[in-house]
C-alpha cells in the first residue's frame, strides 16, 4: 500500500512540477513566470512533506521551514517590487 501511495505521490506532483515549469518558461509576463515559481516551491514542500509523512520521519523537517520561509519572503518581495513599479 505504500509504495502504490509513493508512486500515485510521486506522479501527481511530476506532472504539477511539469505544468509549472511549462507556465516558468512560456509565461508572457513577469509576474506569470513569478508565480509560476512560486508554485514550483509549493510543490517541491508538499513533495517533501509528503516523503516524510509516508516513511514516518520528522528529520526533513528543517527543510520543510527553510522552503516555506524562502516561498514567503519570495512573495513578499515581489509585492513589495510590484507595488513600486506601479507607483
Amino acid at each position: 500500500m505504500t509504495a502504490v501511495l509513493a508512486t500515485v505521490l510521486t506522479g501527481l506532483f511530476s506532472i504539477t512540477a511539469l505544468l509549472a515549469l511549462v507556465r516558468l518558461y512560456r509565461g508572457p509576463s513577469l509576474l506569470d513566470r513569478v508565480i509560476a515559481a512560486d508554485m514550483l516551491l509549493a510543490t517541491m514542500i508538499g513533495a517533501v512533506g509528503a516523503e516524510a509523512a509516508v516513511n514516518r520521519n520528522a528529520t526533513s523537517l528543517p527543510v520543510l521551514v527553510v522552503l516555506s520561509l524562502l516561498g514567503f519572503v519570495g512573495s513578499v518581495s515581489l509585492v513589495r517590487f510590484a507595488v513600486r513599479e506601479e507607483s
